[in-house]
């Protein structure tokens, strides 16, 4: 069989959900029919250019894009050299600004595009906005859009996407890279090892609404002095959310640890795992949790509601109800029982529906039969010349 030759293309704004995504692709592809290389725009030292640090070797070249600023159309050529310099078959591109510079390069080379959206940030400034807007207008154009969840699916039909140029294939967490770091780590004993943390992973964003988990973890801080809030990760709100929480009477209790490359053994040990968020595709921080063992509690949104059955698979709240929200942790964290049953039923699910292995898969036959394609039309072509 021919290997299809991918190129993957972020231009990265950490190492979260997309990022990570990414990885997971690269580490469940089938490498004897799929060549899969990366691309990623290098925009400074400010960067978080993790992804292109932690990619397999095995998998494909990595190529940092020199970019002088946050948006620099001079990239599309670069990022046709790569194509042609690797006889790259499909260019996969995630979020609105790689879109945008992928799309172009695609059609500058004549190869297949495929875009996976993970997601749209509300609450942004007009620039950011108008850019988005031109990301999502230009999803259309694109061989294949492939969202992450059927609500993201929806957007696509509100974007105006072709029914024909929409594939879904359902988000998937990298299995194999938690079941080795869960088996390198020591086992834990029957000990109270100390205080229970809630714990949180993602972007420090409005969209992630961070200042209810904090404002939830103070009530509970109060009635239950012991707990701890661990907070994981960055982003633009992260100085307001420190100032917030030192105003607190919990505020010693609350760790902000930025971006962390053991975030897997740092999230093995929460006791609960809480997401109150506005807006998710199907959160890849949580899949995590539950992957791990760890019970979860969240706003009941779409992409989240796909995740957490009420009461089998972890406990949801109305969104916006923060009484409801600490009603939950408080059951959570105070029967033992219920926590691991929650945990129990969320890990069998993830294994069953969401693993990488199977998402790869199904990647791999998309990718497959837009190369077919471009092929016939190729080949079509130089008949008619």
């Amino acid at each position: 069989m021919k290997k299809v030759r991918i190129l993957q293309f972020i231009t990265p704004a950490g190492f979260y959900g997309a990022e990570r995504w990414v990885l997971a692709l690269a580490n469940n592809i089938n490498l004897d029919t799929t060549q899969c290389d990366l691309a990623v725009s290098d925009e400074g030292q400010n960067q978080d250019l993790s992804v292109a640090e932690y990619y397999p070797a095995s998998a494909g070249n990595v190529y940092r894009l020199k970019m002088n600023g946050r948006f620099d159309f001079r990239v599309v050529g670069r990022l046709a050299e790569v194509i042609r310099d690797r006889n790259i078959d499909v260019i996969h591109t995630h979020g609105y600004k790689s879109d945008i510079l992928g799309l172009l390069a695609a059609k500058k080379t004549g190869i297949a595009c495929v875009s996976t959206p993970h997601g749209f940030s509300g609450n942004v400034g007009f620039k950011l906005a108008t850019f988005i807007r031109i990301g999502t207008h230009m999803l259309r154009y694109f061989d294949q859009v492939v969202p992450l969840s059927e609500e993201l699916m929806d957007d696509m039909k509100r974007f105006k996407v072709p029914e024909a140029k929409t594939s879904f294939i359902r988000n998937g967490v990298d299995l194999k890279e938690i079941d080795a770091t869960l088996a390198s780590l020591p086992q834990k004993n029957n000990v109270d090892s100390g205080s229970r943390v809630i714990g949180f992973i993602g972007q420090m964003i409005p969209r992630k609404g961070i200042p209810d988990l904090i404002e939830v973890f103070d009530q509970l801080y109060k009635q239950e002095p012991d707990i701890q809030l661990q907070l994981l990760g960055d982003g633009s709100q992260r100085q307001e959310l420190e100032a917030q929480a030192a105003e607190l009477s919990s505020a010693k209790a609350v760790e902000f640890l930025g971006f962390r490359s053991d975030r897997l053994e740092l999230l093995s040990k929460f006791s609960l795992f809480v997401m109150t968020s506005s807006l998710e595709g199907i959160p890849r921080c949580m899949m995590e949790a539950m992957a791990v063992g760890i019970p979860v509690v969240a706003y009941d949104i779409p992409g989240v509601d796909q995740l957490v059955e009420h009461g089998k698979t972890g406990l949801l709240a109305p969104f916006g109800d923060k009484t409801a929200l600490e009603a939950c942790c408080k059951q959570a964290l105070s029967d033992p029982l219920l926590a691991q049953s929650l945990s129990h039923n969320a890990r069998q699910m993830i294994h069953e529906r969401y693993s990488a292995a199977r998402m790869a898969d199904e990647y791999e036959v998309l990718f497959r039969k837009l190369v077919g394609k471009t092929e016939a039309v190729t080949s079509k072509q130089s008949e008619l010349v």
